[in-house]
This record gives C-alpha cells, structure tokens and sequence, in this order.
C-alpha cells in the first residue's frame, strides 16, 4: 500500500486546489493509504518538505497547475522520490501530456494502483542563475509576456484566460532578433517566439510542438518568426491542433542542448509552465542553456 504526502498550492486554479483535495484523499484513505496534507508554506520550504516525504516512502503529490507540478519534479527528481499529481490548476498541460484523469475516483484509483514511469525534465541555465528544472516546456517572446497577463486575468473565467493573454500578447508585441543553437548548430531568427519543449502541451490545451514526447530524450524546439499581428491572431487557433507547424514562418528543430540570445525593443522575458523566469541575454551575451534531463523524474502516469 502506498502512503502519499500532499503538498497543495492554495491559489492554483483560482483557488480550486483545496476542494479538489479533499475527495481524492478521501478516497485514499478508505482504502487504508496513510496521507497527509500540507498546504504549501511558499518555495523555499518545498525543499524540506519533499526531502522528508520521500525519506519516510511517501509518493510526493503535487496538487495544483503545472507551475506547482514544475517546482516540485526537480525536487522529486533530486530526493529519487516518485510523483503523483492531481490535476487542479488553470492549464494542467502536462498532466494532459500525461493522459492524467482528473475526477477524483479515477485520480485516486491511479495513485493506489497506477505504473511508475520515467520521464524527462527541461533545464533552463541563465546567466549567472541556478539551474531550474521544468517540466514541460520553456519559452520566450509572445508566450513569456501571455503569461505574465494571465497572472493579471483573474477576472475571466479559467477557459477564458489563456485564449485572451495570447490576443492582448500578440497585439502589442515586437519581434526580436534570436540568435538560437541546436546541439552545436546555430541560425538567427527575427521571432515573436521561441519555445523549447518536453511536453506537446502548453497554454491551456495548445498543442505547440505535437511531436514532443516526454520520455525521447529530445527537445523540440518551435521557433515561430515574425510576422503581422494580425497574420499571428488569424494564425493562432491553429495551435490548438498543432496545425500552425506547417505554417511557412514556423520553424521545428530538435535537439539535447539548446542556446538561446535574443535583443529587441525592450528585455525579452522568458518563462516556464506558467512562471516567470527571469529574461534571455543579449545577443551579446553569454547565451541562456536549454537541456533535456532523459528519465529524471518518476511519475505515476
């Protein structure tokens, strides 16, 4: 029998995380699993608290979106523990990478019964920073600034959010002179975006690299160059089915090892599964390392 240790972001999903945890667990111990339920006390205390689940056996559940199932893989990863999710944020990408249920009996019957697999994780390498492990995808440009207005859309409801940040995104944005290197390859872009991805999901449900697989050991790597604004909003519900690859300023490289510089207008953000996570350098810099992480975390799925 597993024993389970819950670790719930309170503000995921508008705030739908602790109702979400409670007929899950619920169920696990009906079933005789011990499970206890920590809401999460913010980012520097997640080191210890999954340091001391995974010493006492338990599986580590994050319950949340995917920016609390991303801060907590690397942690999972680096303890050899195992994770277990139950899907409650405003996206849930990866858990749809995933194939994850999300309706608590199907949730709970997966976390008693379900297969450990290995997966891989991102790692992003600024300048000067630590390195941050990310599950699904890193991304700069349009994408970093949509998600920086999601945060500020809190108004809309969920299905919404995401679809609006993009149009505001797209609608004041200015192309940037990429400078990207693939395995040792370099080319240079005028992009509005460039994505470096593990899962083919992001954004709430856009299938932005549909080739993405999480367990090939390979990045895939969509560089989306620039083009009107308006020739990008028409273009952009093409990337719900991944339709938008075969668009003619869309690029897909894949690769281990990915260098990203880029220079515009102003400081291009970069993020990851929905957080910010700093800005790409110059393209005079020293350049921002993008690398996969081959079957770094264990995942029931």
């Amino acid at each position: 029998m597993r024993s389970f240790t819950f670790l719930v972001n309170p503000a995921s999903g508008g705030g739908a995380a602790p109702a979400a945890v409670v007929p899950v667990a619920r169920i696990l111990r009906d079933h005789g699993a011990s499970v206890d339920v920590t809401y999460s006390p913010g980012p520097r205390a997640m080191g210890a608290l999954v340091a001391a689940a995974v010493k006492k056996g338990d599986v580590v559940v994050s319950v949340g979106g995917d920016g609390m199932l991303s801060s907590l893989a690397g942690l999972v990863s680096a303890a050899g523990g195992t994770l277990g999710v139950v899907p409650a944020g405003r996206g849930n990408d990866f858990a749809r990478m995933l194939g994850l249920p999300s309706d608590p009996a199907s949730v709970a019957a997966l976390l008693l019964d379900g297969e450990v697999r290995d997966v891989d994780l991102v790692c992003l390498t600024l300048p000067g920073g630590e390195p941050r492990l990310v599950a699904g995808s890193v991304y700069s440009g349009v994408d970093a600034r949509a998600g920086e207005i999601v945060d500020r859309s809190q108004w809309l409801p969920r299905k919404l959010q995401y679809p609006w940040a993009a149009l505001r995104s797209l609608a004041t944005y200015s192309p940037a002179r990429y400078v990207v290197s693939v395995d040792g390859v370099e080319s240079s872009y005028d992009a509005a975006n460039v994505v470096v991805a593990n899962s083919a999901y992001y954004g709430s449900g856009m299938k932005i690299a549909p080739a993405a697989a999480v367990s090939d050991g390979i990045l895939d790597v969509v560089v989306i160059e620039a083009a009107s604004k308006l020739a990008l909003m028409r273009s952009l519900p093409k990337v719900y089915d991944g339709g938008h690859v075969s668009l003619p300023e869309v690029t897909v490289l894949t690769g281990a090892r990915v260098e990203l510089r880029a220079t515009g207008v102003r400081p291009v953000p970069v993020g990851g599964d929905g957080e910010p996570l700093g800005q790409l350098p110059p393209l005079t810099g020293a350049p921002a390392v993008v690398e996969v992480r081959p079957g770094a975390l264990s995942v029931i799925a």
